[in-house]
Parts: C-alpha cells; sequence; structure tokens
C-alpha cells in the first residue's frame, strides 16, 4: 500500500514579510529606472513629494528596515509614482500591508463600534475631514509642480531648437573670464565651488559626470575641464562659483535649482 503525504498549502506561501519584500523590490527598481528615465534626482522628488529622502532611498531599494509600517508605505508608494506620471492608487495596490484584515473586522463590530460615543464620532469625523482636505492639498501641489516642470522643459526644448548656437549678445556675456591653458597651451576651464549652505551638487565635466551628491556647508572642491563644465545645484542660493580662479559668484537664488554651463575661454 502506497501512502501519499497531503501537501500543506502553507508550505507553498511564501511568509508575509518576504512577500512584501519581493514586490517592493520589484516596486522599487521600476519607481528607479522610471525617475532615471525623467532625469529627476531624489532631492527633485523630495520636493515633488514632500517625503523624506531617507524613506524614497529606501523605498527604491526595498529596505523595509527603513520603512515605517506597510500601511504606510503603500502610501509612500502611492505618492512616489504619481509623481512620476503614474497612477499611484493603481501601482501601490499591490503592495500587502497585512495578513490581520480580516481578524480586524470583527473587531470593529463587536469591541469598538459598541464603545463608540457621540463625542469619538465627532473626533473621528473631525480627522477624516482633515485627512481629506491635507491629501486633497498635496495631490493639488504635486500635479501644479509636475505640469510647471514638464512646461519648463517643454520651454527650454523649444528654445534649443530655435537657437542652437548663442547669440552675439550671449557670447559677450559669457566672453568675462579668460581661459587657463595647461601646461601643452590647450585651453582649460577651472571651477571652484565653495558651500555657504547645504545643498545638493552635479557636475558634469567635458560631458561625463564628475560628481552628484549632497555636500555639506563650507565643503570646498575644484574641477577642471579641456571643453567645458557644467554646475546644477538643488540650492543655488548657498553655493558660490569661481570661474578660472576669479572671484567666486552665487550661482542663483536661495531654495532654488539652477544649472549653469561654463565653456573655455567663457565665465560664469
Amino acid at each position: 500500500m502506497k501512502w501519499y503525504r497531503r501537501k500543506d498549502k502553507r508550505e507553498s506561501t511564501p511568509p508575509i514579510e518576504q512577500q512584501r519584500a519581493e514586490i517592493l523590490a520589484d516596486m522599487g527598481a521600476q519607481l528607479w529606472t522610471l525617475r532615471l528615465e525623467q532625469g529627476l534626482s531624489l532631492e527633485e522628488v523630495v520636493v515633488l513629494t514632500r517625503i523624506p529622502r531617507r524613506l524614497l532611498q529606501a523605498i527604491e531599494e526595498a529596505n523595509l528596515a527603513e520603512l515605517p509600517e506597510p500601511v504606510y508605505i503603500q502610501g509612500l508608494i502611492r505618492q512616489f509614482a504619481d509623481a512620476l506620471g503614474l497612477n499611484g492608487a493603481e501601482f501601490s495596490s499591490t503592495f500587502p500591508i497585512g495578513t490581520n484584515r480580516v481578524s480586524l473586522t470583527p473587531a470593529w463590530k463587536t469591541t469598538v463600534m459598541g464603545q463608540l460615543r457621540p463625542v469619538h464620532l465627532y473626533v473621528l469625523y473631525i480627522f477624516l475631514i482633515f485627512c481629506s482636505v491635507s491629501g486633497l492639498s498635496s495631490l493639488l501641489n504635486t500635479a501644479t509642480l509636475q505640469a510647471s516642470r514638464n512646461q519648463d522643459k517643454q520651454q527650454v526644448q523649444k528654445e534649443s531648437i530655435a537657437q542652437p548656437r548663442p547669440s552675439q549678445n550671449q557670447q559677450a556675456q559669457l566672453q568675462l573670464f579668460s581661459a587657463v591653458p595647461n601646461g601643452n597651451g590647450v585651453q582649460q576651464v577651472q571651477i571652484g565651488v565653495t558651500l555657504k549652505e547645504k545643498s545638493w551638487i552635479r557636475v558634469v565635466a567635458d560631458g561625463k559626470v564628475q560628481y552628484e551628491g549632497e555636500l555639506p556647508e563650507g565643503t570646498e572642491r575644484t574641477w577642471i575641464a579641456q571643453g567645458q563644465l557644467t554646475v546644477k545645484a538643488g540650492n543655488a542660493g548657498g553655493v558660490m562659483v569661481s570661474v578660472n580662479k576669479q572671484q567666486a559668484k552665487q550661482l542663483g537664488e536661495p531654495g532654488k535649482v539652477k544649472e549653469v554651463t561654463i565653456a573655455a575661454n567663457t565665465g560664469l
């Protein structure tokens, strides 16, 4: 007589924590890829979502240890996806928020609802209104920022197509500093960056990214390129830039994102 062992369903179903980790890894990879395709840094997503940078990075890296409870993780994923132009509610719905959803239903009916008083209902009603207003305000702010950014991108693309080369006035305005020749007589451009306040910085030299990240207040860095250097800062008012050892100038307005390209024989 042959005996057959009945397969337990629990053996074929991974634990809920493992499911969350696997699903978050896939979702984080998709969000990271989409963010890079749109040319967005984490600091710019922080402005769009008002979510701390460490939480956005934890989502992309599927680091559950740095994230709050599953129900809040699902909300963070929804805001992240909305900022990138996805349907955040649909995208985040696949993230499991727990296995105790069924067991909570009787508790609400038998205990909490049975003990609720008019005062409790009034507080709950005020809380729901506050959450609804806050969520709507955040959604409108996100949509406005995204639309403004898309308009800026379209405007920049139109200007780059209509004016592929700088005008004579622009050339005259840029040529404020002399180039720095190297030992072989080749022209170079050199920038020195000093941070009065903490800021995110991205530096591209001759088409290659030399640095991208956040620098603390008081940092002083120097970069050299043969052709041109591009400097982009998240807090332009806190960044002082010196071109070819000339007097340093403030890159832009405080709290604003500013990008400047400096070529050999030109200045800031």
